[in-house]
C-alpha cells in the first residue's frame, strides 16, 4: 500500500501561511493533497490512514549548518549515526560542512559524500564545499565544478575566511556562477587565544576571551565587499547585538545577505559556561544576556533568517579537558526543535512564523526544493506535540556524541514521526502511538 493519509492533524505551512485543521495524503514519496477539505470519509478505500489526534504536521527541518564527521572523524559522528540522530531531530534535510579530514574541497570528496549519503543516509544530506582549497584561506577552490559536481553552497566551516584579498576574490568568481558564500563571521586575529566570551566572567575564571567586536568586525569587512563584488553572502551562527544590527542595515539597503543563528545564543548565555564546564565551550562563544537578548529580537523582527543546529560532535576526550583546551562545539540536532520552540512557548515568535526560520527560510537560501508543504513535493514530513514536556538526557541521544550544554534541562516539543520520501525513517517510542 503506497497512499497514505495523515488525518486529524493541525497542518501548519509557513511557506504558504496554511495554518488549519485537515488532512494530507502522500503517494509513495510525493505529496499528493493537503488541506482541511479532506477527510477520513471521503478517502479512497485504498489508503492507510494515520490519526494525528492533533498534533502538528509540518514540512521536516531543514537544517543547513552541521557536521557529520565522515570522513577522518568517524569516532565522532558518521554520515548514518548522524542522519539517525537527525530524524529523530525531526530534520528531514541537512546541508554538512567541509570541516573533515581531508577538507570537502574537491569534486572527488563531493562525490564520495553524496554516494555515502546514498549508501547510509536516514535524510537528505547535501554537501557544502570549502570556499578555499584546504581550508587554508589563501587560494579559492574551483566553486564552478564542485557546485556541478553536487556542492550546495561554500564555507571554510568554523574558519573564517579572514584574507579581505581572497574574500574578495570568491564573491566575485561565486557571483559568475550565482552560487552562495556562507562566512563563519570571526575575525582570525581578534579571536586568538580566546575561549569564551570576553567580559566580566571570563576575566574572573582567567580564561581568554573573544569580544563581541570580533565578529561585528569581520561582517562589515564583508558586507563592504559584497556591495564591491555583489553576489550571495550567508552569516552563520550570529550570536552578537551588533551582528544583529548591521545586518539590519545591509538588507535595508538592499544587499543579497541572510545570516541564521543557533538555539545555543538565544536560548543560553555566558553564564553557562559555569566552573568551566567544557560543554558550554562554543564557536562563536556564548555572549551576554543582552546578546541573547537582541537575538531573540533579531529572530522575532525577521532579520535573522534561518536557525540552524550547528551540530558539532564531540568525543569524550576532546571535551575532558581543561576549558581552554577543549574542542569547541556542541551537537544539536535532537534538541533543535524542541529548544526553538521556546521562543513559541515564551510568545516571542507564533508557531508558524518560528517554524518558518526552521523550514521555509533556510530551504529558500540554500535553493533546496524542501521547507513546504506542496503538491507534487517530496513528502518530507514531520508530526510533532508542541506541548509535550520532557527531560534532555544527553546519553539517550542516538548521536555517536553527547556535548550538549542542554543536558537534564526541561523542555516542550517532541517528534512523534518523521517521514521523508513518504518512508517513516523515526517513531517515537513515547509518541509514535499517537501519531
Amino acid at each position: 500500500m503506497t497512499k497514505i493519509a495523515y488525518i486529524n492533524a493541525r497542518l501548519i505551512d509557513p511557506a504558504s501561511g496554511l495554518d488549519e485543521t485537515g488532512a494530507l495524503l502522500t503517494d509513495e514519496n510525493l505529496i499528493v493533497d493537503f488541506g482541511p477539505r479532506l477527510a477520513a470519509d471521503i478517502l479512497p478505500e485504498d489508503v492507510m490512514t494515520i490519526d494525528c489526534k492533533g498534533m502538528c504536521l509540518t514540512p521536516g527541518l531543514v537544517d543547513m549548518r552541521a557536521q557529520l564527521g565522515e570522513p577522518g572523524f568517524e569516532h565522532k559522528e558518521t554520515i548514518s549515526s548522524g542522519s539517525q540522530s537527525a530524524a529523530a531531530g525531526g530534520i528531514t534535510s541537512l546541508a554538512c560542512l567541509p570541516n573533515t579530514d581531508p577538507p570537502i574541497d574537491s569534486v572527488a570528496l563531493v562525490g564520495f559524500i553524496e554516494r555515502r549519503a546514498r549508501e547510509a543516509a536516514m535524510v537528505n544530506i547535501y554537501p557544502y564545499a570549502a570556499i578555499t582549497q584546504g581550508m587554508r584561506g589563501d587560494e579559492i577552490t574551483e566553486m564552478g565544478l564542485l557546485s556541478a559536481a553536487g556542492a550546495i553552497a561554500f564555507t571554510d566551516g568554523l574558519k573564517a575566511v579572514g584574507n579581505p584579498k581572497v574574500m574578495s576574490r570568491a564573491l566575485s568568481y561565486a557571483k559568475s556562477f550565482d552560487l552562495l558564500l556562507v562566512q563563519h563571521p570571526e575575525d582570525p586575529t581578534l579571536a586568538e587565544g580566546g575561549v569564551m566570551n570576553s567580559g566580566e566572567i571570563s576575566t574572573r575564571l582567567g580564561l581568554g576571551g573573544i569580544s563581541n567586536v570580533a565578529e561585528v568586525i569581520l561582517l562589515e569587512r564583508d558586507i563592504r565587499l559584497l556591495e564591491m563584488t555583489g553576489g550571495r553572502y550567508h552569516a552563520g551562527h550570529i550570536s552578537t547585538a551588533l551582528s544583529v544590527n548591521v545586518i539590519r542595515r545591509a538588507k535595508e539597503r538592499g544587499l543579497n545577505i541572510t545570516c541564521d543563528t543557533a538555539p545555543f545564543y538565544f536560548a543560553l548565555n555566558e553564564l553557562a559556561v559555569g566552573d568551566y564546564r567544557t560543554f558550554a565551550r562554543l564557536s562563536p562563544p556564548l555572549r551576554s544576556e543582552a546578546d541573547r537578548q537582541a537575538i531573540v529580537e533579531g529572530l522575532k523582527d525577521g532579520i535573522i533568517d534561518a536557525i540552524a543546529s550547528d551540530h558539532t560532535p564531540h568525543d569524550e576526550d576532546s571535551k575532558r579537558q581543561p576549558f581552554a583546551q577543549a574542542s569547541p562545539g556542541a551537537v544539536g540536532f535532537e534538541t533543535l526543535l524542541a529548544v526553538s520552540l521556546e521562543l513559541y512557548h515564551n510568545k516571542a515568535m507564533s508557531l508558524p512564523d518560528l517554524l518558518k526560520t526552521l523550514t521555509a527560510s533556510p530551504a529558500e537560501i540554500l535553493g533546496l526544493n524542501a521547507g513546504h508543504l506542496k503538491s507534487g513535493a517530496p513528502a518530507d514530513i514531520i508530526i510533532f506535540d508542541p506541548d509535550a514536556p520532557w527531560q534532555v538526557k544527553a546519553d539517550d541521544f542516538i548521536s555517536k556524541s553527547k556535548n550538549s550544554p542542554f543536558d537534564e534541562r526541561p523542555v516542550q516539543g517532541r517528534v512523534a514521526r518523521t517521514v521523508v520520501g513518504g518512508v517513516p525513517v523515526y517513531i517515537s517510542p513515547s509518541l509514535g502511538e499517537k501519531g
